[in-house]
């Protein structure tokens, strides 16, 4: 296993060819005032896999693939049954 480092998110967006957008939510306590506080970052990843939105993937770091890209889909670990374009053509 390498050093390098591994999230898991889910896709929140697949607009653009070959990258999707990745939230990635962390939920802590704040070392001061001992409340529960909830954080969420969104990270661009190169996707060979074809995830769509609402899979969740764990992405690894990687070298820099573009401006914003440092992050490659390693695997989806759970797909979603219905996608967004189902719904919009439903309406």
């Amino acid at each position: 296993m390498t050093a390098r480092r591994r999230l898991q998110g889910i896709v929140t967006s697949d607009k653009m060819m070959k990258t999707v957008v990745v939230e990635i939510s962390r939920t802590y306590r704040h070392p001061v005032y001992q409340k529960v506080v909830h954080s969420a970052k969104k990270v661009m990843a190169h996707d060979e896999l074809g995830s769509k939105i609402g899979d969740e993937v764990l992405i690894v770091e990687s070298k820099p693939i573009s401006r914003k890209v440092r992050w490659v889909v390693q695997e989806i670990l759970n797909k979603t049954e219905i996608q967004a374009e189902d719904l919009v053509k439903e309406d």
